[in-house]
């Protein structure tokens, strides 16, 4: 019983210091908040199954980041799947301010990136360095240096109505 008790003190204390990272990846694979909600609470599930396996390999931070992103990625794989229905009381003059679009276009066209794209974005804005980044998503660092520059790219040639 006391390995338990120390699991579940670890997994406490790693939600803790971590919940606010494991939800903004979750924020950047959906704009609805319960989506963002089930995605969270999965990659908890997931984290809580994987804990006991951890093996050190990586640093902490990057197992979780991998065990979220892989949650995110797998649920959004799942979703393309399922028929969603199309809500039409969504209101376009909801953003009043330049900065507030500016995000919202950011936000949006960081969504129309493809998974792992999205992923390596996310993790650039977290300030979180290519080495690791690399270690994070699996590729060298000088594959997220030449990923980077291209998705840069496809984000500032992309139209607001793509």
């Amino acid at each position: 019983m006391e390995k338990k008790e120390k699991l579940e003190a670890q997994f406490h204390e790693l939600v803790k210091a971590h919940k606010s990272t494991i939800y903004s990846v979750c924020y950047m694979f959906s704009s609805d908040p319960d989506e963002v909600n089930d995605l969270f609470q999965d990659s908890l599930i997931n984290i809580w199954k994987g804990l006991g396996s951890y093996a050190g390999q990586s640093s902490l931070k990057t197992w979780l980041w991998r065990i979220t992103l892989n949650t995110c990625i797998s649920a959004g794989r799942k979703k393309k799947l399922k028929k969603v229905p199309l809500d039409m009381n969504v209101n376009l003059f909801e953003d009043r301010d330049a900065q507030s679009r500016q995000v919202k276009l950011l936000h949006d066209r960081i969504q129309r990136l493809q998974p792992f794209d999205r992923a390596i974005v996310l993790l650039w804005l977290e300030n979180i360095s290519y080495e690791e980044i690399g270690q994070i998503v699996g590729i060298s660092t000088k594959n997220v240096s030449i990923r980077l520059f291209r998705i840069r790219e496809q984000l500032k040639n992309m139209k607001e109505d793509e």
